[in-house]
């Protein structure tokens, strides 16, 4: 008779009775893939690099074994902590410290969330009471250290999530700041979504013969985000996507756009033709983005504008639909933009509102994942600055211009020109993971 399979659950990866409880209290039971290998190396001490899109669950692989480790009777003392999660955004760090308190309820462990945009004093009050898990931006605890309002003479464990996330918002210089400050013994686990040269070299200046994870390669994880965009005149953005909320009956969307300038005037043109909207960006307080984020994922908020450095933050299992009302200037930013949807298993679509100006960035975006994104015409938008056709070899370096007297047939194929196109195996996702 062939082998029985047996299944693997939480409680087969040597979690304590504690935490199970609390994973039994959500209905949760059977850990992932980044869950089942990066677990029971967290518990044996193991420094561990884990490559892992959003919605994968990595934040409960890290948090916990951290909690686990940090459990036992200890005395607290003011100032100092056991463990350091860096993260690159306000909304990840209140979103990884609630996860700490839903995990960890049923346990003695002391967490806390120390993020800029709001008072200094409650959180150095926290400190002097004693903690044992920081979660941190950057420069929030950079803030603290010099004013020698915490100490890491008793670190045991640092946690770098999202790394190219922080790198791509030019953390470097802090995040060397504050290893430099750390103890040389100690255990260290870094996640990111992507694995760059950039964020080796930070690995390598952190880690110490680390357990490698990567689900990047699994089909399984892969979401189910149909994608397409529209070519659009760039002054009739902002009426198109009014008219796609409208006739396409959208009951929620969260839109990605380039500034915050932007955000607030988009906002102001949606809410002129009737569409209720709101924004969040950097220039907005903690305590705005808060409430905005927390109605916005209680359905309360239906059209979300958002800037690029609110994507992490953003946690919703639910939610139907992104759209890049601006194409981003990296093409992993792209990635992590529709990563707020098509979560837990759902599907999700993404929709890009795409005018001449942001063609060098779809083409980017389109060899990053190795396919052309399917393109949609809407009747009652004809384009006047027609997009050329998609090219997954494009170059706006090496392209040659087109002679004088004849010019480029754009609209002839949305097919490769010179050489065939990079297999979808050699871009980190294949299609897209999360």
């Amino acid at each position: 008779m062939p082998e029985q399979r047996v299944q693997m659950t939480f409680r087969t990866l040597g979690l304590s009775d504690p935490i199970l409880q609390a994973l039994e209290d959500k209905g949760y039971s059977t850990p992932t893939e980044i869950q089942r290998k990066a677990i029971p190396a967290i518990l044996d001490g193991r420094d561990v690099i884990g490559t892992a899109q959003t919605g994968t669950g990595k934040t409960a692989a890290f948090v916990l074994p951290i909690l686990q480790a940090l459990s036992g009777e200890r005395k607290r003392r003011a100032k100092r902590l056991r463990a350091l999660i860096l993260v690159p955004t306000r909304e990840l760090g209140m979103q990884v410290q609630d996860n700490i308190e839903l995990y960890g309820k049923h346990l003695n462990v002391a967490s806390m969330a120390m993020v800029g945009g709001v008072d200094l004093e409650p959180q150095k009050q926290q400190l002097i009471e004693g903690v044992d898990i920081v979660v941190a931006t950057p420069g929030r605890l950079l803030d603290l250290a010099h004013q020698r309002a915490l100490y890491f003479d008793e670190l045991e464990i640092l946690v770098l999530d999202e790394a190219d996330r922080m790198l791509d918002m030019g953390f470097i210089d802090d995040l060397n700041k504050i290893i430099a400050r750390l103890p040389h013994e100690r255990q260290s686990l870094l996640f990111s979504a992507t694995m760059s040269r950039q964020v080796k070299s930070l690995a390598d200046s952190v880690v110490d013969n680390p357990f490698e994870v990567s689900i990047a390669h699994n089909q399984k994880t892969a979401p189910k985000i149909s994608q397409w965009l529209i070519a659009v005149d760039k002054h009739n953005k902002s009426a198109l996507l009014s008219h796609l909320i409208r006739e396409r009956n959208w009951d929620q969307a969260l839109i990605f756009i380039r500034t915050q300038h932007g955000a607030a005037k988009l906002v102001s043109q949606l809410e002129k033709r009737g569409i209720a909207a709101e924004s969040i960006h950097g220039g907005r307080s903690q305590a705005s983005r808060s409430r905005i984020l927390d109605d916005f994922k209680a359905g309360k908020i239906k059209i979300l504008v958002a800037t690029g450095v609110a994507a992490r933050g953003i946690d919703i299992d639910e939610l139907a639909r992104v759209v890049n009302y601006d194409m981003p200037d990296e093409a992993d930013e792209y990635i992590h933009r529709i990563g707020r949807t098509g979560r837990a298993g759902l599907s999700g679509e993404a929709v890009s509102l795409v005018s001449k100006d942001d063609f060098k960035r779809l083409c980017a975006v389109e060899r990053r994942l190795g396919k052309i994104i399917d393109r949609v015409t809407i009747e009652e938008f004809p384009v006047v600055k027609d997009l050329p056709a998609s090219n997954l070899n494009f170059s706006s370096k090496s392209r040659k211009p087109s002679k004088p007297g004849k010019p480029s047939k754009p609209g002839k194929r949305e097919q490769p020109t010179d050489k065939p196109a990079q297999p979808a195996a050699k871009t980190p996702w294949g299609a897209i993971k999360k």
